[in-house]
This record gives C-alpha cells, structure tokens and sequence, in this order.
C-alpha cells in the first residue's frame, strides 16, 4: 500500500490512478488530519508526501513519521513545487528518502517509487540480472559480460544497477542524476552523458542494451 497525502484534487486522483495502473494498491488523503487516521488504521509501505498542505506542512507530518516507533523507517518521497536547494536539503535533513519537483511524469514517479521500495528491503539486493549476455549482481558488486568481468567506478555502478532495477521503464536524465549525484550535479552537466558512453564503451558488446530515449533519458529493456 502507498499513501499519498496531496491537497491538490487532480494531482492525488493522477498519482494514484497512475501507481494502480502500474499494479500498487494506493490511497490518496487530501488534509493530514485524513493522512493520519488512515496511518491509524493502517501503516503502508511508502509515503508520497506534499510539502505544502492544510493544518500542517509536509516536513511537520515528516518529522512525527521519523519520530514514531513503527513508522521510523517507512520510506518517504516528498512532493512539492517548491525547487529551491534549500527546500530539498531541509527535506532530505529531516529524513525524506528522496525530492521530486512538481511538474513531474508519471514514470519518473512509478522509477523513483521502486527505487526507493527496493532500497527499502536489503534482501532484494540479493537480486541478479541478466540481459543478454551481461550479467550483474549488485550484492557482490560483479558485472561480467559473456563470462569476462568487468571492472566499473562506483558511479558507473551504480547507473547500471538503477537502469537494471527498472528494466522496461525510461529513466530520466534528472531522475538518475539526483539518485548518483544528488544535489552536487548541475541539471545542464554533461556528466552523467559521458558516464553513459564510457560504461557503454566498457561493457563491449553488451553496451548496446543500454539505450538512449532522446530528449528524456535512458533504458534497458521493453519495447521501442
């Protein structure tokens, strides 16, 4: 189950017909008072979390979430049109797993949604991933293509495995920046582009998998 708590009527019935329609169960709360008798009732997997809300403002729900016993450690994306590094550091200070910025696409959502539930239970790290002839297992940081390891920065590393963990969907450009970079990576850098071509260049002829979708991002895996 994903709560999301949103007091804009078309953004909540948007987000949650898009997290059905990929296959979650989710509920939309339109004031916190809402949010919490249904964290009474029952306490979900994921918190999609507006910032500016009714009654009380988003980092004051975040900071009772990561207060409360049984709800420490239940992973939280804060939602907001608010941009400024000082609104992402403030949320990411007080607990928040990650920040995205309104307007947002539904399968940047639905990406950063699995990322975080997977981040969210070690065991599935044990995970292996096969593509063709690439091999991956990010528990024991092994990348072999055709039998042959392959050695890659952390970095490098880490843009296989999300790419990997969301086989099918498209990753935008912004989304794989803020889950290797964060905050410390200018959106108009050019970084992440070369990082691409150089683990491409690495993993030889298995680098065809990774795939480029002009003007958003990239992929492995699903239909054109």
């Amino acid at each position: 189950m994903i709560y999301l708590l949103e007091d804009d009527d078309s953004i909540r019935k948007l987000v949650v017909y898009g997290l059905v329609s990929q296959g979650y169960e989710a509920e939309g709360f339109a004031a916190p008072s809402a949010f919490w008798k249904g964290m009474r009732e029952r306490i979900p997997e994921l918190v999609l979390l507006d910032i500016s809300l009714p009654e009380e403002d988003g980092l004051s729900v975040l900071k009772k979430l990561r207060a409360g016993a049984d709800t420490r450690k239940l992973p939280v994306v804060m939602l907001t049109a608010k941009n400024t590094e000082y609104d992402r550091v403030v949320g990411l200070d007080n607990g928040a797993d990650d920040f995205i910025s309104k307007p947002f696409g539904m399968m940047e959502l639905v990406a950063r949604v699995r990322a975080v539930l997977r981040r969210a239970q070690p065991e599935q790290q044990s995970r292996e991933y096969r593509v063709g002839t690439l091999y991956v297992c990010p528990a024991r940081h092994c990348v072999r293509v055709a039998g042959e390891d392959v050695t890659l920065t952390y970095k490098e590393f880490q843009i296989l495995c999300l790419l990997l963990e969301n086989q099918g969907l498209v990753m935008s450009r912004n989304t794989l920046m803020d889950q290797v970079w964060g905050l410390e990576l200018d959106r108009e850098n050019r970084t992440l582009d070369v990082h691409i071509r150089t683990l491409r260049t690495k993993l030889g002829i298995a680098g065809g998998c990774i795939e480029t979708v002009r003007g958003i991002g990239y992929k492995i895996g699903g239909g054109a």
